[in-house]
């Protein structure tokens, strides 16, 4: 193998390390929270109205999502009762980066096998 192709081959650490989150949005309520809580924080009484689930499956879906490191929550000085959850820009970094490496492995493995074939196609 080239060593230009050993460089952009998604690194198995990373792809575990977001493994989870793929998990945590395998699941289109989750997906809908994450999208919720990306236009601005939200209580889960909030988050449960918004996709019309009881507050007991809303907490178990934000529980899945704080695991999977996705959001944060924090309680509210007023009232320690109160969680706000926001959304975990962080995991989204993350995300996007190793959908980058893969992306970067597959055009190398791409611009080989055109070169392969151009080459192959010479007389």
């Amino acid at each position: 193998m080239m060593d230009s192709q050993v460089d952009t081959q998604p690194a198995s650490e990373q792809a575990h390390a977001v493994g989870g989150l793929f998990e945590a949005l395998a699941d289109p309520t989750r997906r809908r929270v994450v999208e919720l809580l990306g236009t601005r924080p939200a209580r889960a009484g909030e988050l449960a109205a918004a996709t019309g689930m009881s507050a007991p499956a809303m907490s178990k879906h934000l529980r899945h999502l704080l695991r999977a490191g996705l959001v944060t929550d924090e309680r509210l000085a007023a009232d320690a009762r109160v969680r706000m959850f926001r959304l975990r820009p962080q995991s989204v970094v993350a995300m996007q980066a190793w959908l980058d490496q893969l992306q970067a492995h597959w055009d190398a493995q791409l611009r080989s096998f055109l070169q392969h074939v151009e080459r192959k196609a010479r007389p």
